[in-house]
């Protein structure tokens, strides 16, 4: 199917693209569409949408026209088929548009171009037109009711800021919605941004309808009028609280540092601190999302469970408004009243979509989560059980409703005896030599929690002693015996023989990618390869393995689907969408010669101004684990790989290439690696993807602790895990005769990528040595490489190439 791109709906990307090609497949267009419209949360209506067919309608704002299909960077440069925008997407669909008004914004905007988009400099605003009172006052005797778009970029590698254009509105944008507001009858207000910025005039102004619209890719126009005109319910639901004023957010007065962020709120990221601490605070709350009917919920009860079974919650969704429509039912656990570890007043444990219900009908909707949810992690010991999962002694109340407010009580989990429920070891606990205190639950004199303040734990494990005594066992050396990968990848020889036979050099080339992006080894545009990348490796059958970013689109020199942004997808809040849409991403992977989506982004929004939080998915692990192991397991089901990303703590763009996220051991376990355990654990991804950031002192492509203590130790991962794109050389604080790349497969982390350097030179025609260089054979005291580990870096590496299509085909030749 083609698109004619001449339309004003269906607008053609600029950027060219390496072939003419403009065909895609329309199932995954009208999913996007579904998932954009599911994906947009109304934030407050007063009747006003959805929009009469009959009712003229005044348009304001230069984004119904130059829309924000995407953010900016890695995660949003895809030659898209064809984006749409609101303006020409309500006219598509027969709204009565104020055709004067309209014909004014065409006009301007074709003589305003947007602001150059240049990477790292991407424009967080486009100016708006001014507009003056008599413009306004003549649309108004056209129109009753307006709608105003507002719109926000955000980009890789720059935040948005505490400024007009960035976190709050332009005088101009301000004056717009003061005159519109004063001589409309109705105001709708869409927020189309990539960011959450501050929203406190919609109450200020008294705007009857706002909705916030994120990206939404090539369908996202088209899907925002579906929403207004009432073809589509706005499904989303909020995945950050949105709070009345930055300064109100917990992480404000530690964000955006040079150097290091010390994550003094602790686990009390987002609503786990509104609700715990200052719930006048929030202006819209976790959860939150309006429909065009209305839900009531009743007859919630409880299975409280056996310590051997799921916690199963029951809850009667009765539809009391007038149209068919469908809700998400979200689960809370409370804190017990007494214990030891200071807890949220509410963290969510489950979360479902119920189906469409006709007005008048009732759902009996069912909803189960592990018992080990009810579990904190003490990370000092005060429980009696150090380093472990624990549920501690007492009731822990369960809440049953549409957001994290709107709840009613469904009964209460009782722990008689305090519960181990995982015994681990100290990892990756903060330095010592840095030392900050952390947010914690404080009681006033009436027993109501307020914030109070305790030093956090910092690391007492010898690292050194625990990677030498667990430096893997060699493969003994076999020489060429005429095993081929294809053999491997039939069955009939087993990956362990396949890697006797590699020698040393073959060895260390599979800790490298090929050099730079765009390999010639796999479709133009590509973001780099690894694996089969010589030729005596590819003569052994070894593919390459080609990379393509990323989360809204496969970016390569071709046309390609744009899909909706990560945290529209997370805003369905329904997992089931998710992995269908990307079901059909893995087929257009498939068609565009993509072995591995550099998606999903997992790191979780800290705070909102961070940049790239559109790509990722929520402030909340569950939420996000669960969507991205929805996404995950949509992709691979089609014989190609995803790759989440960016693990871990990548909060924040500002300097992310040398910050230190300083991050308890408890915060890590609760809220930053929680989403991507769930991940590996539900979906089984073939790679990974580390962070640029220091994680408390070391960057996470040298941190032992990160990928080989915890992914590969506790999570049981077997995959492969890969750099993100150019990574920081240093020396080995621990092992002086390592550095570089030799510092990162003893960590576990097992390709550089791209494979070439860039910012710090090692070597002008490629890659550093140092695997080579770190590697001795005599030496079996552990401070040089040993065949050990270049073997299990192979191991990982080609058991991820294994599943390509490359490999399949030739094993089946």
């Amino acid at each position: 199917m083609t698109v004619n791109t001449t339309s004003e709906v269906a607008q053609g990307f600029t950027s060219a693209a390496a072939d003419a090609d403009r065909s895609y497949d329309p199932r995954l267009a009208e999913l996007a569409r579904r998932a954009a419209a599911a994906g947009t949360v109304l934030l407050t209506n007063d009747g006003v949408l959805p929009l009469s067919p009959a009712e003229p309608v005044a348009v304001f704002g230069r984004v119904q026209i130059d829309w924000f299909a995407v953010g900016y960077g890695s995660g949003g440069d895809v030659n898209a088929v064809y984006t749409t925008n609101l303006l020409g997407s309500l006219v598509e669909q027969g709204v009565a548009v104020d055709a004067e008004l309209a014909s004014t914004y065409r006009q301007w905007c074709n003589t305003q171009e947007p602001p150059t988009e240049e990477w790292g400099n991407w424009p967080r605003f486009y100016p708006e037109m001014e507009v003056d009172e008599e413009l306004v006052s003549a649309a108004a005797s056209r129109a009753r009711t307006a709608v105003v778009v507002i719109g926000r970029a955000a980009g890789e590698d720059r935040e948005n800021v505490l400024e007009p254009g960035g976190y709050y509105l332009t005088d101009t944008e301000h004056t717009l919605l003061e005159r519109v507001t004063a001589h409309f009858e109705s105001t709708v207000v869409i927020v189309n941004s990539g960011n959450v910025m501050d929203l406190s005039w919609a109450e200020e102004l008294g705007v009857s309808a706002l909705l916030l619209a994120w990206p939404g890719g090539m369908e996202g126009g088209r899907a925002v009028a579906d929403v207004l005109t009432g073809i589509a319910e706005p499904g989303g639901r909020l995945t950050d609280t949105i709070a009345r004023a930055y300064a109100d957010y917990p992480s404000a007065g530690n964000f955006g540092g040079q150097e290091f962020n010390n994550y003094a709120e602790d686990v009390f990221v987002g609503y786990r601190y509104f609700e715990t601490f200052a719930p006048e605070k929030v202006l819209f709350p976790f959860g939150h999302g309006l429909g065009y009917t209305s839900f009531d919920l009743s007859q919630a009860h409880l299975d409280a469970a056996s310590a051997d079974t799921d916690v199963t919650v029951w809850v009667r969704v009765a539809n009391t408004g007038p149209r068919p429509g469908a809700t998400v039912v979200q689960v809370y656990r409370g804190a017990p009243a007494v214990g030891t570890l200071p807890r949220p007043s509410r963290e969510l444990v489950a979360f479902t979509r119920t189906r469409v219900i006709a007005p008048g009908e009732a759902q009996e909707v069912t909803v189960s989560f592990p018992r080990e949810r009810l579990a904190a992690f003490d990370d000092d010991g005060r429980s009696g059980h150090a380093h472990a999962w624990v549920i501690e002694a007492g009731t822990y109340p369960v809440h049953v409703g549409t957001s994290v407010r709107q709840t009613i009580e469904a009964g209460a989990v009782v722990v008689e005896e305090t519960e181990v429920v995982e015994q681990l070891q100290e990892a990756l606990a903060p330095n010592p030599a840095v030392p900050f205190d952390r947010m914690t639950v404080a009681r006033d004199a009436d027993g109501r929690a307020r914030v109070g303040w305790e030093a956090v734990p910092t690391a007492t494990v010898d690292l050194r002693e625990r990677i030498l005594a667990h430096l893997p066992e060699p493969i003994e050396p076999t020489g060429d015996v005429g095993i081929r990968f294809s053999d491997v990848v039939a069955g009939r020889a087993s990956l362990e023989a396949f890697v006797a036979q590699l020698d040393v050099e073959d060895l260390a080339q599979l800790t490298y990618g090929d050099v730079e992006m765009n390999s010639p080894l796999g479709a133009p545009g590509n973001a780099g390869a690894f694996g089969g990348l010589t030729e005596h490796l590819r003569a052994l059958g070894i593919p390459p393995v080609i990379t393509t970013d990323g989360p809204s689109g496969i970016r390569v020199s071709a046309y390609a689907s744009l899909l909706p942004c990560g945290t529209a997808l997370a805003s369905t809040w329904d997992e089931a969408l998710l992995e269908e849409l990307a079901t059909l991403h893995g087929q257009e992977m498939l068609r565009k010669g993509s072995d591995v989506l550099l998606a999903p982004g997992m790191n979780i929004h800290r705070d909102p101004l961070c940049g790239r939080n559109f790509e990722y998915y929520s402030e909340d692990p569950l939420l996000t684990g669960m969507a991205a192991a929805a996404v995950v397991r949509g992709i691979q089901s089609q014989g190609v790989s995803a790759c989440p990303k960016h693990f871990a703590c990548n909060n924040q763009e500002t300097n992310r290439i040398y910050n230190d996220s300083r991050v308890s051991v408890r915060a890590l376990r609760e809220i930053y690696l929680r989403g991507f355990r769930i991940c590996v654990q539900e979906a089984g991804p073939f790679n990974i993807m580390t962070s640029y950031n220091q994680v408390n002192g070391q960057w996470a492509h040298y941190n032992y602790d990160l990928v080989t203590t915890i992914l590969r130790g506790e999570w049981g991962y077997r995959g492969n895990v890969i750099t993100d794109w150019w990574m920081r050389y240093a020396p080995d604080p621990i092992f002086p005769r390592l550095q570089d790349s030799a510092t990162r497969v003893r960590a576990g982390v097992d390709v550089l990528m791209p494979g070439g350097v860039t910012w710090s030179s090692k070597r002008a025609d490629g890659h550093d040595d140092a695997v080579l260089a770190g590697y001795s054979p005599d030496d079996t005291s552990g401070e040089h490489l040993t065949l050990g580990e270049l073997q299990q870096t192979a191991l990982h590496v080609l058991r991820m190439a294994a599943t390509t299509p490359a490999a399949r085909a030739a094993a089946e030749a």
